[in-house]
């Protein structure tokens, strides 16, 4: 039910916050684009997630996935609270990273050492969240992981 009622609540503040926060241009690519990218590279790697997860690009969010791809996390929102524990490691301060760490130390309290082992992981990250991964959809996903010392 807090799964949910956490979704919903994302769900909510994505469009004001994207409004608000985000003055980056969509990448203008699509999933069968990503496809197109050498299967060991990060655009194929992206693309396999939009599928396996049945999601669509969302325009101007497309790092946000991207770091899905990059620190290999799922997408329960469980996974969504430490993977923003891990960028918050690796340097990223946004309101969302924040409202995502108030809402799951909120909500979670007893998966509080998960989410500190997940910002210790992203302390040890060279940063990258700052990264334009549209220009490194080609890179391969192994060399960008150990390059930026990611997992």
């Amino acid at each position: 039910m807090k799964e949910l009622l956490i979704e919903k609540l994302y769900r909510i503040i994505k469009v004001p916050y994207q409004m608000l926060f985000k003055n980056s241009k969509a990448w203008n690519v699509s999933i069968q684009d990503l496809l197109k990218y050498p299967q060991d590279s990060l655009g194929f790697h992206y693309g396999c997630f939009l599928l396996k997860y049945n999601f669509n690009i969302q325009e101007s969010l497309e790092e946000h996935d991207a770091y899905h791809v990059l620190i290999d996390v799922g997408i329960t929102v469980k996974d969504e609270i430490d993977m923003q524990f891990y960028l918050l490691g690796n340097g990223k301060k946004s309101p969302f990273v924040f409202i995502v760490i108030a809402t799951g130390v909120l909500f979670y309290p007893f998966e509080i050492k998960s989410f500190i082992k997940s910002f210790q992981r992203g302390k040890k990250a060279h940063a990258f969240h700052y990264l334009d991964f549209q220009k490194m959809l080609p890179i391969p996903l192994k060399t960008i992981q150990s390059t930026f010392n990611i997992i």
